[in-house]
């Protein structure tokens, strides 16, 4: 398997001190990688998205507006403090998931990972918010759309917090089915089942709220018995995955209970129904709040992302929560056979 990771010194830079999201994020998961020999990937630097590329999911508006926010250390929200190295950080996060994309579509890898700093899923096209500036995943999907001229990107979203701002700026596009398995009850309070995209891109909104307490067996069934059959009926040209690992039970951010086992079989599943439907997987890192618990997360999904280890074996339980989610997704008129 070719694989590439795309890393960043700038993500360093964005130094938001003693905060869940912090440089100390990267720089364990840069330690972990190096000590497994970066699990084969070939490393590169990210090189920055330029600003037109920024604006195929933001408006110019908002560019300004963190732009100027960055250059004042005027936070966002009071959630997403920034200081002056931030707006570099967020355009070479945002340029190192579209130099996957890039990767990926041009045939030079089959698998690639943007593992930079700041997050992005929660930025909507004029509001940053939870962490996040501009919306990483979300401008790597519109330069697939809009400069690769994909018809069919699918994005997957197990991080867990909700991905409310690449939801919302995808809701009416039936060119990218969102998945997003996340906690309920939880920050940002978005996301419910009943929410599934509105006209052309109605039915293309997959969102799977999990009680807190989930774990493998919820988290695991939800890619098996749902994602996986929603690949093979979409059959995207392209998947993304918004990778977060703060589902794990040792994040300090929220309550669910997946494992690092749980997290391997996750890219597992998805590994073997994107090779069935030979199509490519590109990652970028979300969130994941203890430093361990994601290094450890993150290689082994890597890994599995690259066919680098067996196929985990997982025994759990099925979960009837994973069932019920995916009969009623796969009855919908967009994915019924």
């Amino acid at each position: 398997m070719n694989g590439l990771i795309f890393r960043s010194d700038a993500s360093l830079a964005h130094d938001t001190g003693q905060h869940p999201e912090r440089v100390q994020r990267i720089i364990a998961v840069e330690h972990a990688l190096a000590e497994n020999d970066w699990c084969g990937y070939q490393v590169r630097d990210a090189p920055p998205a330029t600003e037109e590329t920024i604006e195929l999911a933001h408006s110019r508006r908002y560019v300004e507006l963190v732009r100027a926010a960055c250059a004042a250390s005027e936070p966002l929200d009071p959630d997403t403090p920034v200081v002056p190295a931030s707006f570099e950080a967020a355009l070479m996060a945002a340029g190192g998931a579209c130099a996957v994309v890039d990767a990926l579509c041009g045939g030079e890898a089959d698998v690639a990972a943007s593992l930079a700093r700041p997050p992005g899923h929660h930025a909507e096209a004029d509001r940053g918010m939870g962490f996040c500036l501009f919306n990483s995943v979300a401008v790597a999907a519109s330069h697939a759309l809009n400069r690769h001229r994909l018809d069919r990107v699918l994005i997957l979203d197990w991080d867990v917090h909700h991905g409310n701002g690449t939801e919302a700026i995808f809701l009416d596009d039936p060119r990218v089915c969102f998945i997003s398995i996340h906690q309920s009850p939880c920050y940002p309070g978005t996301g419910p089942s009943m929410q599934s995209g509105v006209g052309a891109g109605a039915g293309y909104t997959v969102n799977c709220p999990v009680p807190p307490g989930s774990g493998d067996d919820v988290f695991v069934g939800l890619v098996r018995q749902l994602v996986d059959p929603l690949i093979a009926r979409f059959r995207p040209q392209l998947i993304l995955l918004s990778a977060g690992f703060d589902a794990h039970i040792d994040d300090p951010l929220a309550d669910c209970e997946v494992t690092d086992e749980g997290f391997a079989a996750m890219a597992s599943a998805l590994t073997r129904a994107a090779g069935r439907e030979h199509v490519p997987i590109g990652l970028v890192l979300e969130g994941g709040y203890d430093a361990d618990a994601l290094s450890r997360s993150l290689v082994l999904t890597l890994d599995q992302l690259a066919g680098r280890a067996d196929s985990p074996i997982f025994g759990g339980a099925s979960s009837e929560l994973a069932s019920t989610a995916a009969a009623e997704v796969l009855s919908r008129p967009v994915f019924s056979d």
